[in-house]
């Protein structure tokens, strides 16, 4: 689900590969409902979208995996989009760092904090296991702090895993180990080991990759170098240090190595692993 243009990212044709059988976008024959904008945004908001989940979720009484990428706080910032911008100061932004940007981003944030509180309420009252995976992407490029003092900072986003009221009843607890630093290839680990699922040979894979590695991620430091062109991996340790592959250990490396084989096979090879494991 995402309430804009399919077409970023060709979207359409890589959901359709990783198995999605239903792809809602503006102008899809599966419409996005609920429009509604904030103030001068010309994004749909995240009340908007949260709806659409919540349609979803009361219109289908089976196990469901959706995939919700939200629009409302993308780029730019600089527009004076809300109204209340200026309940949202900053007291302080770095050198080079635009002020007004940041002011309006916090707004922005402000009303996903508002409508993710609708949703959790609305959530809490179904009678069926629901689990959230909430997170950004990415902080937007507003900051002028310097990527290698402070790059690790400069990549790092709020998440959280959130079980409703029913699943909560029904086995779901929380977990606090290795939750300080995460990468996005962790959540389906995280997400399984919070409802204690039954899991399959690949998740139980990533739940390894998960409790044995350190996050991995890109070279968080690397200064002027646009993300998606960063092959150069890097580790981070729950407490923030920041390792080479190098450093990792002979264990750790042979794990890595078995990932990125089947990272391989599953996405671009030929789905030997898949086959085998049938």
């Amino acid at each position: 689900m995402h309430p804009y243009n399919g077409a970023f990212y060709n979207r359409t044709e890589v959901y359709r590969k990783f198995g999605i059988d239903r792809f809602l976008y503006l102008g899809s024959k599966y419409p996005i409902r609920h429009q509604k904008k904030i103030d001068r945004s010309p994004y749909l908001s995240d009340q908007t979208s949260y709806q659409n989940v919540l349609d979803q979720l009361m219109n289908y009484h089976g196990g469901r995996f959706i995939n919700l990428v939200t629009m409302q706080n993308h780029f730019p910032y600089n527009q004076h989009y809300y109204n209340e911008i200026s309940k949202y100061q900053a007291t302080k932004v770095s050198a080079g760092t635009d002020k007004s940007s940041v002011n309006d981003f916090a707004t922005g944030i402000h009303h996903t904090d508002e409508a993710m509180k609708q949703f959790i309420t609305a959530i809490d009252k179904i009678e069926r296991p629901i689990t959230v995976v909430f997170y950004g992407d990415h902080l937007p490029g507003i900051y002028g702090n310097e990527m290698t003092k402070d790059g690790l900072k400069l990549h790092e986003t709020d998440y959280f895993i959130y079980s409703n009221r029913y699943a909560r009843e029904h086995g779901a607890r929380n977990f606090k180990q290795k939750t300080a630093y995460v990468a996005p290839n962790d959540f389906i680990a995280m997400a399984a080991k919070q409802t204690n699922s039954k899991v399959d040979w690949y998740q139980a894979l990533l739940t390894r990759v998960y409790e044995q590695l350190p996050v991995i991620t890109e070279d968080v430091q690397a200064s002027g170098n646009v993300n998606a062109y960063n092959s150069n991996s890097r580790f981070i340790t729950q407490k923030g240090k920041i390792l080479k592959e190098n450093q990792l250990t002979k264990k750790q490396k042979a794990l890595l190595h078995d990932y990125r084989l089947v990272q391989y096979d599953v996405t671009a090879g030929k789905h030997y692993v898949v086959k085998t494991m049938k």
